[in-house]
């Protein structure tokens, strides 16, 4: 596979994979009006987000930049499961979300929200979640659907925090960061479109350099979320196992596993860096590097673009993206489907 023969990619990539990821910016210009917005309702004190695979990596995201970015002053969980948490009452607000509106994991943890009096909210592009909020007079916010929910998380990123402003959990801040990062999202995808070629192209040199290896992405705490967007794009995607690990935490542990054999590893290391990180995280990553010298292979440092930590984290998936897609196509499969998902589904029933 030649990833400058645009008539090779377009035939591999039939259900233009590439093209929806070059186009990521224009869902900046999601309205993600809230419908069913509440008047009155009870003083929240936590808030549960429930969802699946690509329906919930826009949760993880939200969590990190609106907590440690000082917007939330209540606790923020994302839940994956058929249940929400025990703690969860008549204070908790619960965002239910699944793209396909079907996800019988999100529609149970719905009903257990229920049953524990929650103030509930959906998010999805159909089926049976935004039959139930329609028919129940529940907010609800209706996205759009593209062709695989992990190519919304920057649509999903406005639905929740349109939701949370109008319960009043968050400023217009959140929002305004959104409108202002177009430009920055827009340009930053050019880079890795497929009429880029290999020599100015990170995400297809990267790819060549991912070809016939296990990738392992290394962030800090706060990029952590964008390191797991990186492992579901990758499994998607390319169909290829990935593994992430955060730091500080990585040296009490995995950085120890890393000395016992020889350099030649068939592992793809990448660090995503940032200039948000602190002093003392970036100083992990440097010498955990020079300590690991000859024990691993060298590291790809990512600098992340973008001047605050929501255009850093979009640019960064927008990369993550490109790069497993072109991935997929060197290793023969189509990056959109995921067929073995969907025979799961069937025979579970």
């Amino acid at each position: 596979m030649q990833l400058d023969n645009l008539d090779m990619i377009e035939r591999a990539d039939p259900e233009d994979a590439l093209g929806v990821i070059a186009a990521a910016a224009e869902q900046l210009n999601f309205a993600g009006r809230v419908e069913n917005k509440p008047r009155l309702h009870p003083k929240i004190s936590k808030v549960v987000l429930s969802g699946m695979g690509g329906s919930c990596l826009a949760g993880l995201i939200a969590k990190n930049w609106l907590d440690d970015g000082g917007e939330l002053a209540v606790p923020f969980e994302v839940r994956r499961d058929y249940i929400v948490p025990n703690y969860v009452d008549k204070s908790t607000l619960v965002i239910c979300v699944s793209v396909s509106g079907n996800t019988e994991e999100t529609l149970s943890s719905l009903r257990d929200a229920q049953d524990k009096h929650a103030q509930i909210v959906v998010i999805a592009g159909g089926g049976k979640l935004l039959d139930i909020a329609q028919e129940e007079k529940l907010p609800y916010v209706h996205i759009e659907k593209l062709s695989q929910p992990r190519y919304g998380v920057i649509m999903h990123l406005r639905a929740i925090v349109n939701l949370l402003h109008a319960y009043g959990l968050i400023s217009t801040k959140p929002g305004k960061e959104l409108d202002a990062a177009k430009n920055t999202v827009a340009n930053f995808a050019l880079t890795g479109k497929a009429d880029v070629p290999t020599d100015h192209n990170l995400a297809k040199q990267l790819a060549l350099d991912a070809a016939g290896k296990t990738v392992l992405v290394y962030s800090s705490r706060l990029f952590r979320p964008l390191a797991y967007k990186w492992k579901t794009s990758y499994n998607e995607n390319a169909k290829n196992i990935v593994w992430t690990n955060e730091f500080p935490e990585f040296n009490h542990n995995e950085f120890i596993g890393w000395t016992s054999h020889p350099i030649e590893k068939p592992f793809l290391v990448v660090n995503l860096r940032s200039d948000l990180d602190s002093d003392r995280i970036n100083q992990r990553f440097d010498l955990s590097e020079k300590l690991l010298s000859g024990k691993r292979p060298a590291a790809h440092n990512i600098t992340l673009t973008g001047s605050n930590y929501i255009e850093q984290v979009i640019c960064g998936a927008i990369l993550g993206d490109f790069t497993s897609i072109y991935l997929g196509l060197l290793n023969g499969v189509d990056p959109t489907p995921v067929a073995l998902v969907e025979r799961f589904k069937k025979e579970l029933g």
